[in-house]
């Protein structure tokens, strides 16, 4: 087994050894790190004191000489859970989740955004209270929450910056208004770690580890009321410079292309989320005589194989897949996977014929264009991941172990 990088060998990274199953004994672990064996012991009892490690079913003899089969060691998973939500434009999603991802309880309704961030978020503070006495958990059992929202986010201050769907929220101080909503109506502390991100890239985040955990790129397009992507690339979100990648539904399409001229919400026109989104074909759709007030009512009316919205969906489609052909070319992803309310048959097969035709033949080799795997959970389990990530990051690990006194 090769040493981990020279100094790594604090009781976060034993702790980070073992969770990705790169060292999971003793001895495992004085080999990675060539600690001595007393040394290992005095970490790892930090880990044991906080509830965080656990000793699991007897492993192979570690020696070559035989001996005692040595004690597996694993991640205590069950020693705290975590909250999470997925906000779309009118309809909002919660759960509660193990450390390893399980939902445990979950809660959806409908929700609009645009009734600002206060009520927004307190409502999902009561929403929180409602999933800890569903699941008999104290509030003291939240080690962190996640959300996800439908907007450009500066992750480092879990902030919201001019987000064209989500009127009242521009720079709203979302990880202070959520605690002090789960303080105030589910009991918790309200300086509960709190860890923002936009929709499409939790959901990537969550589909790539749960079904494609060893592509390299993965890409994953959500098309609802707007459009946005979320890209995973070593096991890590890409998000830019400063959270703005992904941010394809702002890409100008070609000016004669159907619906060029259409207004988008950013202020500009002939975006292709003015031409593609769940809310313009929405628009179309209403426009011939058929009301539709956003992508799920097109979803609906796909569902029931209306002729016209079949039609709208692939042509919405096409132009989504001439923007993605660049995409491809540039990212040269494994996966691409399609979500959102559009996902299904006319659109899928809209992005495939302009995909194929655009793109290099070698963008496409070893490309798969996927639906999605874990359907509406994707974002809970991307915004629980994120947490989970982040808390037990070794850095992370040495903090909250400082912090209680180990």
């Amino acid at each position: 087994m090769a040493r981990i990088q020279s100094g790594a060998t604090s009781s976060g990274d034993l702790l980070h050894l073992v969770r990705s199953g790169r060292a999971t004994t003793r001895g495992a672990l004085q080999e990675a790190t060539g600690l001595s064996r007393a040394t290992v012991g005095q970490r790892l009892d930090r880990l044991f004191r906080a509830g965080w490690l656990r000793e699991g079913p007897a492993g192979p003899v570690d020696s070559p000489l035989g001996g005692r089969p040595s004690v597996r060691l694993e991640f205590d998973d069950a020693h705290a859970v975590v909250l999470a939500a997925d906000l779309d434009t009118r309809h909002a999603r919660a759960a509660l989740l193990s450390l390893g991802g399980e939902l445990l309880a979950r809660h959806e309704a409908e929700l609009d955004i645009a009734a600002g961030p206060e009520a927004v978020l307190g409502e999902l503070g009561r929403w929180f209270g409602r999933l800890l006495k569903s699941a008999d958990r104290a509030p003291e059992a939240v080690c962190g929450i996640g959300l996800a929202v439908p907007g450009p986010v500066d992750v480092a201050s879990g902030t919201v910056v001019q987000p064209p769907i989500m009127p009242g929220w521009d720079g709203a101080p979302i990880p202070a208004l959520l605690g002090e909503a789960f303080a105030a109506h589910a009991g918790g502390a309200p300086d509960t770690p709190v860890l923002v991100d936009n929709d499409a890239n939790l959901m990537a985040y969550g589909e790539q580890r749960a079904a494609f955990p060893d592509c390299a790129a993965f890409a994953l397009v959500k098309v609802s009321t707007g459009i946005g992507a979320g890209v995973v690339v070593g096991g890590e979100l890409y998000r830019g410079i400063d959270g703005g990648a992904g941010d394809i539904g702002h890409i100008r399409i070609a000016a004669d292309a159907e619906g060029a001229g259409e207004p988008c919400t950013c202020g500009a026109y002939g975006c292709l989320a003015a031409v593609a989104s769940g809310r313009a074909l929405a628009h179309r759709m209403t426009r011939a005589g058929i009301p539709a007030a956003g992508g799920a009512e097109v979803r609906a009316l796909l569902l029931a194989g209306d002729p016209e919205a079949a039609r709208l969906a692939r042509e919405a489609g096409r132009r989504l897949g001439e923007v993605l052909a660049t995409v491809v070319t540039l990212l040269n992803p494994g996966v691409l996977m399609l979500a959102g309310d559009l996902a299904g048959t006319p659109f899928l097969t809209g992005v495939r014929e302009l995909l194929y035709e655009r793109a290099l033949p070698r963008s496409t080799a070893h490309l798969e264009i996927v639906t999605p795997r874990l359907g509406e959970r994707a974002g809970l389990v991307g915004a629980a991941a994120l947490v989970v990530e982040d808390l037990y990051a070794p850095a992370r690990v040495e903090e909250r172990l400082a912090a209680r006194g180990l």
